[in-house]
């Protein structure tokens, strides 16, 4: 697998869990009939939530990701750094959505991390 194969299956994998949190959203809509906000339903105040903050955290990511392939690091740090980050953004989406404080708690941690490797390596990779 090239350096670019291994950031575009963490960026594909984190697209589809945005399409995916997306989805539960639509759907909930559909079912309590609220076009904006939440209306007051608190299921589909998490989903928005767990949608909203997917969207937050993962654009910069996954763009930090690819500027290191781009980069030519070492396919191994693609892997380390992005399944961190997507381990986490799975853990904390499972966490947000069925309120599973363990999951939300280590999922977040596990993002910060992986961002924070992300954004140190790709400054340390500009640099040198």
């Amino acid at each position: 697998m090239t350096v670019l194969s291994a950031a575009a299956l963490y960026t594909g994998i984190n697209i589809l869990l945005l399409f995916l949190l997306s989805f539960r959203v639509v759907g909930s809509r559909m079912q309590t009939k609220v076009s904006l906000g939440s209306g007051g339903d608190p299921d589909l105040e998490l989903r928005i939530r767990a949608h909203g903050n997917a969207a937050e955290y993962i654009p910069a990511s996954m763009l930090g990701l690819i500027v290191l392939a781009l980069l030519a690091v070492p396919v191994w740090a693609i892997h380390v750094l992005g399944g961190v980050f997507t381990l986490g953004r799975l853990l904390h989406a499972l966490g947000l959505s069925a309120t599973i404080l363990w999951a939300r708690q280590f999922g977040m941690i596990l993002s910060w991390l992986g961002m924070l490797g992300i954004g140190a390596y790709v400054v340390y990779a500009a640099l040198v």
